[in-house]
């Protein structure tokens, strides 16, 4: 997702999903790419797992850490 077509989501959108992307993350959140992109190779926001080169965030475990936090 290209900023460009970057558009906003809803929990509603992604509720159903297993995993999003870091750019589909901060959509959701309402932050920046940038800023999703180094919460997730510090590991101290939202839960995050990587697989090779490329950083998934799971759904479920999202939607808990937003209702903790």
């Amino acid at each position: 997702m290209s900023t460009a077509t970057m558009q906003t989501l809803t929990l509603d959108d992604i509720r159903d999903r297993a995993t999003i992307s870091i750019d589909e993350t901060a959509a959701v959140l309402g932050v920046s790419r940038a800023s999703a992109y180094a919460s997730a190779r510090s590991g101290d926001a939202f839960p995050v797992k990587r697989i090779g080169r490329r950083y998934l965030v799971p759904v479920p475990a999202l939607l808990t850490w937003l209702a903790e936090n």
